[in-house]
């Protein structure tokens, strides 16, 4: 009689055509593989030293630019170049600088789907997981190997399984759930662990929330975050995967290394504080803090559905002249979306900078750098020292409605009361 399993391990047992147990070492093929112009050039060069010749599947690889673009240096469009180059002479589908943030991108065109294994040369490729793939991210090293072969080796990994009950309370969501986790589980806590995401919570919650809960799996040390497929997925995947539905979901009495709850019901708006992720209080603790710069964007919190919550904050009200405030939608079609919409004029009119699709302030590569002293609220993922400029600098990450509320204020402040 087969051993009952959770959802990752019948991932891995179906592609395997063998029962697969957590802490199993395999070989493994991928369905997709996914590289940007940051770690890109460095895939490459281990893909030829590896004596590379054709990749193993120009179908199952893309190719994105989104950390550095427009190419803000000379270094950096020879890099460019360069990939542009290998995606020609490969038959590799390049996305370029046109459609926006690659987990974002991946996601939309479809290039990650239920029962899927996706690598990606960067770690918030875990993001995937919001389709009910096993998406994780990987070194360029790696990445060469798996331009070169087509497979990885993996252990496959223990999963906690996180069960979320309640509703949301007001301008309360899936962004402030997932730092109230990181508070919880710490940094290091779901080290070479799957994080998957259950309970009446999860299934209630859409696509946006879904992937900003599983792309924040990798600061809790993760291997990946995943959400069982339902409805909501594949209605989401609609146009995007020729796959029909099918069930994929973990067996009752499956096996996890630790089960944790969560009723977010009374939950509060959360604020990881500087310089750790997991450095996370109420909102309420750090209100009246004077900040500098606002980014409402990245791959956590770029999708329509996070600017509606900061347009619904803002209102006709404008963001305070001492802070710079920089929004940044994931992709282009999030952008049209936000332009549709009259968001776009609500923000610029409120005296923001809308920028095209793109990392931005992100990473700390390309434009919206902090100088010393100065503090920003990000709705993005990581708030590490010299994240976003300048090693003297403090970045706090929020929900885009404490982001909204704060840029207002011209300081942290509780969007419930705004």
């Amino acid at each position: 009689m087969p051993m009952a399993e959770t959802i990752v391990e019948k991932i891995f047992s179906k592609k395997c055509s063998k029962e697969i147990r957590a802490g199993d070492m395999m070989m493994v093929p991928v369905d997709g593989a996914m590289i940007h112009d940051i770690t890109g050039p460095l895939a490459i060069e281990k893909f030829r030293e590896m004596d590379g010749d054709r990749v193993f599947d120009p179908e199952k690889i893309i190719m994105i630019f989104d950390h550095q673009i427009p190419a803000d240096s000379i270094s950096a469009a020879k890099l460019q170049a360069y990939m542009r180059e290998f995606a020609k002479e490969q038959g590799i589908h390049n996305y370029d600088m046109r459609e926006g943030v690659c987990h974002q991108v991946t996601i939309e065109k479809g290039h990650a789907t239920p029962g899927d294994i996706i690598v990606g040369s960067d770690s918030h490729t875990c993001m995937y997981g919001a389709t009910g793939a096993f998406s994780t991210g990987i070194g360029s090293t790696d990445m060469g190997f798996v331009l070169r072969f087509g497979a990885l080796y993996f252990r496959v990994p223990e999963s906690i399984r996180v069960d979320v009950t309640g509703k949301f309370p007001d301008r309360v969501g899936a962004k402030d759930f997932i730092l109230k986790a990181e508070g919880r589980i710490r940094a290091d806590g779901a080290t070479y662990k799957a994080l998957e995401f259950t309970g009446e919570t999860i299934s209630a919650m859409d696509m946006p929330g879904r992937m900003t809960c599983c792309n924040m799996a990798i600061e809790m040390g993760a291997k990946a975050g995943i959400v069982p497929p339902d409805a909501t997925t594949w209605e989401y995947l609609k146009g995007r995967t020729e796959k029909k539905p099918f069930d994929l979901k973990s067996d009752n009495d499956a096996e996890y290394s630790e089960w944790l709850n969560f009723d977010v019901t009374d939950l509060e708006p959360q604020v990881a504080v500087p310089h750790n992720v997991d450095n996370v209080v109420n909102v309420t603790e750090v209100e009246g803090t004077p900040i500098d710069q606002v980014f409402i964007g990245s791959c956590t919190n770029g999708r329509f559905e996070d600017f509606a919550d900061a347009a619904e904050v803002l209102g006709d009200k404008k963001f305070s002249d001492n802070v710079r405030v920089i929004v940044i939608p994931a992709s282009r079609d999030e952008y049209l979306k936000c332009l549709r919409a009259g968001i776009i004029e609500q923000f610029v009119q409120a005296g923001a900078l809308f920028e095209a699709p793109c990392c931005g302030p992100c990473m700390g590569a390309a434009f919206g750098l902090l100088a010393p002293g100065e503090v920003s609220l990000s709705t993005s993922n990581r708030n590490f020292r010299g994240r976003q400029g300048s090693t003297e600098a403090k970045v706090y990450l929020s929900s885009p409605a404490t982001a909204a509320a704060s840029a207002i204020k011209g300081e942290i402040t509780d969007p419930r009361g705004v």
